[in-house]
């Protein structure tokens, strides 16, 4: 095999995978309507509400409510759930920020813990020893795409009447035993940002079945109004987290390409399955039977660095990139991040809470320190490409192996 492209030799990738966003003359059409009609804000228009409906109906849900983006999406579910001081609840330790900052938006408290080895995703075993008296929810994330263990959670959080709000940033279009991802607990929240499945550059929306809980999820995210009343009447806590007419233009015709799109990146990621399993010291993110699609963010592998002459995941990444192959970086743990180690998290949290001891600070959390430290995400618009496409990502892989002495 040629001499690696980080030493100077040629890369395998030599065809570019597909670009991202995608578009076409149907964004630009929406976009020029909503233009040429003067109404760009949600409250005159209806491209926002048609959306909504559209998005919600995609994942068999009653109710959609559009926001502002993924992590305001979280904060005004939490807001509407009624989450406060002295609260507890349970979040991954693999995950992004949001979905642990937004529990301190309430003034509640997340516990972190660890996840699952194979999937990646929370382990429920953990959450049910986490749950005390104070906890009132637990935010399972679908990580990549893959859903958490719905069936032990939805168990789990009803016996004890807790709520189950999925954070579904990573996973339109999943499903668990058939059905979508979003409406197993009390709520989904999903994003648009622009690396998501689906993109407006920014924009979330969160998904019910709950006719209450849709009435106050809109007027949180509506200055505190209700639907019907006087524009003027502000009736509970609430802010501005209205989507534009513009994202909701866009994404309408996002929506229309999404259930080709996740086939294609599902049947990807299963043909890369199968091929990586020859590969030794490659192990890709499991997958539940369970799990009848996955959206798939990304595409995760763990590399064990005893199978490539032990060079860091950081050299591994390096030779990769140089080989056409790109990645995104895996999420750091979150009980590690600079806001809960100088203790910055506290000023969030009433004083009582703010002064007891949280175990989740120094407590061991090893798989998603492994899933921080020595996995490689290949972005979700890679899986849009064809079989040439996912040979190129294991033929690099297997160049990297062959020639990983030359880089330890």
């Amino acid at each position: 095999m040629s001499q690696l492209a980080l030493l100077g030799g040629p890369a395998v990738k030599t065809k570019p995978f597909p670009v991202w966003p995608h578009y076409d003359e149907r964004e630009q059409q929406a976009l020029t309507e909503v233009l040429e009609s003067r109404l760009w804000w949600r409250t005159d228009g209806t491209r926002v509400t048609q959306f909504e409906q559209d998005f919600a109906a995609f994942h068999d849900a009653k109710h959609g409510i559009a926001i502002t983006n993924g992590t305001h999406a979280l904060e005004v579910a939490l807001a509407a759930l009624g989450v406060g001081p002295g609260d507890e609840v349970i979040v991954p330790d693999a995950t992004f920020v949001a979905t642990a900052s937004a529990v301190l938006f309430c003034g509640a408290m997340p516990v972190m813990v660890d996840i699952r080895r194979d999937t990646e995703c929370i382990d429920p075993d953990l959450v049910e020893a986490a749950i005390t008296p104070r906890t009132v929810g637990v935010i399972p994330v679908h990580l990549g795409g893959h859903p958490a263990d719905l069936d032990r959670l939805v168990q789990l959080t009803s016996d004890r009447d807790l709520f189950l709000l999925e954070d579904c940033a990573h996973a339109h279009g999943s499903e668990w035993n058939g059905k979508k991802v979003g409406t197993h607990g009390i709520a989904g929240t999903f994003s648009f940002q622009s690396s998501k499945l689906m993109t407006a550059g920014e924009g979330g929306i969160i998904v019910t079945n709950d006719d209450e809980v849709e009435r106050n999820l809109r007027s949180v995210h509506d200055c505190g109004r209700l639907p019907g009343e006087w524009f003027y009447s502000h009736y509970a806590y609430g802010s501005n987290y209205r989507l534009s007419e513009w994202q909701g233009a866009v994404l309408s015709v996002q929506l229309e390409r999404l259930e080709e799109q996740t086939a294609r990146r599902d049947t990807n990621s299963q043909l890369l399955d199968q091929l990586l399993a020859e590969i030794a010291g490659i192990t890709p993110q499991a997958r539940d039977t369970r799990c009848t699609r996955n959206g798939h963010y990304a595409y995760i592998f763990h590399v064990d660095p005893q199978e490539f002459a032990g060079i860091s995941i950081e050299r591994f990444i390096e030779a990769m990139n140089a080989e056409g192959i790109p990645n995104q970086a895996a999420y750091p743990q979150v009980h590690q991040l600079d806001m809960f180690q100088n203790g910055a998290y506290k000023t969030r949290l009433c004083p009582d809470q703010a002064a007891g001891e949280h175990a989740f600070l120094k407590g061991s959390f090893p798989n998603s320190l492994r899933a921080a430290t020595e996995d490689y995400w290949v972005p979700q618009y890679c899986l849009l490409g064809d079989d040439q496409d996912m040979r190129e990502i294991v033929v690099a892989i297997q160049k990297v192996q062959e020639q990983a002495e030359n880089l330890a």
